[in-house]
């Protein structure tokens, strides 16, 4: 498993390098960088299915497994160079590296996981304190390694580039009611909605757009997806500590909602978000096209 971890930030970094260099000079003749660095990032998400597998979460496991072949198809996309869909494969670079990249620095920096880990969930503690009364505060934050779980003030690990994680979720912090008693739920790097932040940074910011257009949609959209989330999390955690005794087929209604209807919401979320964008940034849907087209294009080629 550590083997595996350290395989899968290496690719990733690799790759995520290779696309961000073939992006920066997409006007000079380098588009070997984009071959390896798609071939090495698409490596790194196949490698990432093992663990979902592991999880028995069987959505990101496939996900993940197909974006092997779908590097390799970007990678014979890319070597026809044709004039026509040079923007959409530039745009495609850059948003896999500059979307990718900074997630990578927060999911291999522990003091960075930690740290967006302790800032969303004490806004959503925060939201659920306003609008309901209850008093919910961050308690001991866990580090689950190889070796063991630890407690962050006594892990001794390195703090500023880590890959050796075990289980589910390398870090999470513990939510206590005001008496020091614990909820039942703990506050890990995927509830702060950063996957889906860092996604439409990097599909806004390589638009070949001006930096004002670029900077404006990006206020608009990243705190709406930020806002979104703490008022999603606050009700989690709310209708857990609410309908204590519910369950449906053996879930409880954190796990029911926590599965099922907050993803079929923040789905929904995403895609009204995408309209948006798509009226206010065209140059974005043509480029989403037009990778659409190519790939429908070699299906059936």
């Amino acid at each position: 498993m550590a083997l595996q971890s350290d395989m899968t930030a290496l690719f990733s970094v690799f790759g995520m390098s290779l696309l961000a260099i073939s992006w920066i000079y997409r006007k000079k003749n380098i588009e070997i960088f984009a071959y390896l660095g798609w071939l090495s990032s698409g490596f790194s998400f196949f490698l990432m299915s093992f663990q979902y597998l592991e999880m028995s979460d069987y959505i990101l496991t496939i996900l993940c497994a197909l974006c092997l072949p779908l590097s390799v198809g970007m990678v014979l996309w890319e070597r026809k160079n044709d004039d026509d869909t040079k923007d959409a494969r530039y745009w495609a670079r850059g948003t896999v590296a500059f979307a990718g990249g900074p997630y990578l620095l927060v999911a291999y920096i522990p003091w960075l996981s930690v740290l967006a880990i302790w800032f969303v969930a004490s806004q959503s503690a925060l939201f659920l304190q306003f609008a309901t009364g209850t008093d919910i505060n961050i308690g001991t934050t866990f580090v689950n390694t190889s070796s063991g779980q630890y407690t962050w003030n006594d892990w001794d690990g390195n703090k500023f580039f880590f890959t050796d994680f075990q289980g589910d979720y390398p870090f999470q912090a513990e939510l206590l009611l005001a008496d020091g008693s614990s909820i039942g739920i703990n506050f890990v790097l995927a509830c702060t909605a950063l996957q889906s932040m860092v996604l439409f940074i990097g599909a806004i910011s390589v638009l070949n757009l001006s930096w004002k257009k670029r900077i404006k949609v990006l206020f608009l959209i990243v705190p709406f997806i930020h806002i979104m989330n703490v008022f999603r999390n606050a009700g989690l955690i709310w209708m857990h500590m609410t309908y204590t005794e519910w369950s449906f087929f053996g879930l409880s209604v954190f796990e029911f909602g926590h599965t099922y209807i907050a993803r079929f919401v923040s789905l929904f979320a995403m895609f009204i978000i995408a309209l948006v964008m798509f009226d206010l940034l065209p140059q974005m849907h043509k480029n989403i096209m037009t990778l659409t087209r190519q790939f429908r294009k070699n299906h059936q080629s």
